[in-house]
């Protein structure tokens, strides 16, 4: 049994801003992270613009591998992770916290995001840049929070 947990939360109010970490954030279903730029006052047409994760251990392959030293929010994702293998979780639903997620699709790394990094980003986080989740049960995220399979595994720690 692996130990998923959050280790960090990042937002930024308006699109082209640096991302910030925040200890706490509320999740709301069909709308997203309150406060953070993609969040909207009614319910989103892409429910996968809703949340964003990525994995710290991704950051650290980056880093290890390509000499890539990416921190965390530059990343422009807004929940880091770790011991939780985010590609297996697309189509299925998990907690973080009190907080139900559903995997939609993997958030591979795009152009724009090498374009505010640096070059070697893109391939380096190839297959590794997250996944993009919808909000199926709003709730309070707080940097901590336990990460738990909601299918198929009896609710065991993922």
């Amino acid at each position: 049994m692996v130990d998923g947990r959050l280790e960090g939360i990042y937002i930024a109010d308006r699109k082209g801003v640096e991302l910030h970490r925040v200890e706490t954030v509320e999740a709301a279903p069909g709308r997203g992270l309150i406060g953070d730029r993609y969040c909207r006052q009614q319910a989103i047409a892409k429910p996968d613009q809703e949340v964003t994760l990525i994995a710290l251990e991704a950051l650290e392959a980056l880093s290890r591998e390509h000499g890539i030293a990416l921190a965390p929010g530059q990343a422009r994702r807004n929940l880091l992770t770790r011991g939780v293998p985010l590609n297996d979780l697309v189509g299925r639903e998990f907690a973080i916290g009190d907080v139900c997620l559903r995997g939609l699709r993997l958030c591979e790394p795009c152009d724009h995001l090498e374009m505010l990094t640096q070059p070697g980003v893109k391939d380096g986080l190839c297959h590794r840049g997250g996944l993009r989740a919808q909000i199926v049960r709003g709730g309070l995220l707080q940097t901590g929070d336990s990460i738990q399979l909601r299918e198929g595994l009896n609710d065991e720690s993922i």
